[in-house]
Parts: C-alpha cells; structure tokens; sequence
C-alpha cells in the first residue's frame, strides 16, 4: 500500500535534544561543587529519561532521599531551558522538505509530555509544519502500546499500513508493530551502548537521515 504519511518519534529521531539536557546536567552539577561530566555519559542516559540522566549525573538511585529533589530540579530547569540547544539532526530539514514536496502528511508521536514538546516545536518552527503531535497527554498509554500511533492515524485520516513510523528506542519499533504501521530504526539517535537497533525487529535500519530519502521513495512508489 502506498505511503501517505511519517510519524517521527522527537527525542533522537527527529531532534538532538541531548545539547540540552547534557548543558542543564552539567549546570547542576557546577551549582553543587561538582566537576563536569563527559558529556558522552549523559548523551548515554538520555533515553533512559530525566530519571536515568539524574540517576547517573548525581549517582543516587531512585528510591534515595535525595532523588526526587533532584529529579523536579532537573524538570524544572529544563522546562526552562528545553529547546536552547535543541536542532533537528543533520539531513532532517531536507528529508523534511522531501516529505513535504511529496504531498506526504508528516507528524511526532513522542512519550515526551506535551509541556515541553509544543513548545520545542514552536521554537523550532515545526508546529506549523507538522500536522500532529501526540504526546503522553493525549492517551492512556504511552509507547511501547500503539495508542499514540493509531490516535495519529485518525487525527490524519491515514490508515496505519500507509505510514511509516521512525524512531531510535526498541518501544518505538514495537509501538509501530502493534499498531500496524511500517517501521525504521535510526542507529544516531540515543541508542544505549549495550543495544542494537537491528534486534528490534524494525522493516529497516538507517544510519543517517539522507537514508531515509531511499526508504521514502521505495514505499511512495511501493517498490
């Protein structure tokens, strides 16, 4: 069936937000005495979440007294500071731009909540562009369970079999196979050192955006 839109997952797929959460980790942890980290070691953690970012920058777990404290910290900060470093990954502007040039509708499905992701893309000048972002808020479950997925199909009127959803975490791929869209896994995104995107079970793998523009063309022409 041909493509008629592409879902793209936001943090690691769409966006390089770890620039971001590295300068407010790194911020925090100056506030408190405390050297800087490689910037590497929290780019490592950014798919764990805020938890996994905090848990790692201050080593405390997340049952500790001080946990919680640092964890709204780190929130509030970055609601401040969400979309100061934050850009599209290298190529997405021009597949972007492809997408749109071929008629295809293109949205973000994101278990990013909605306070921090609209306006990343109202900074970014992507909402006026996409034609839905769905977010925790807009569901009962967030990915790996497909309702964001299928809340986008309807919100565009596609069917899923006629979109293709991206993104860089193994909940992506499985979301995208439970709701019955076709999927690709990206290897730049924040993939945790000890994963592979390959195992996820995703229709293809990329490496980079520009690759996506293959992928496009096979599925526009159903080829």
């Amino acid at each position: 069936m041909r493509l008629k839109a592409v879902l793209f997952d936001m943090d690691g797929t769409l966006l390089d937000s770890a620039p971001d959460f590295i300068a407010i980790t790194q911020a925090m942890r100056a506030a408190r005495g405390l050297p800087p980290l490689a910037d590497k070691v929290i780019r490592d953690q950014v798919s764990g979440g805020a938890r996994a970012m905090v848990s790692c920058a201050f080593d405390e777990a997340p049952d500790s007294p001080a946990f919680e404290a640092l964890r709204q910290e780190f929130l509030e900060r970055y609601q401040e500071h969400c979309a100061v470093l934050t850009r599209p990954f290298d190529g997405i502007e021009d597949l972007l731009s492809d997408i749109e040039q071929a008629r295809l509708l293109w949205g973000v499905a994101t278990n990013k909540p909605l306070r921090y992701a609209e306006p990343i893309m109202q900074r970014l000048k992507l909402a006026e562009r996409s034609a839905v972002l769905v977010c925790p808020d807009h569901v009962e479950q967030s990915k790996p369970a497909p309702d964001m997925l299928l809340l986008a199909c309807q919100q565009m009127g596609v069917k899923p079999e006629e979109v293709l959803f991206i993104g860089d975490d193994a909940r992506d791929i499985e979301s995208g196979r439970a709701a019955g869209c076709r999927t690709a896994a990206v290897t730049y995104g924040y993939i945790h050192p000890e994963d592979n995107p390959r195992n996820w079970g995703a229709d293809v793998v990329v490496d980079h955006p520009q690759e996506l523009r293959a992928v496009l063309d096979r599925a526009i022409c159903s080829c």
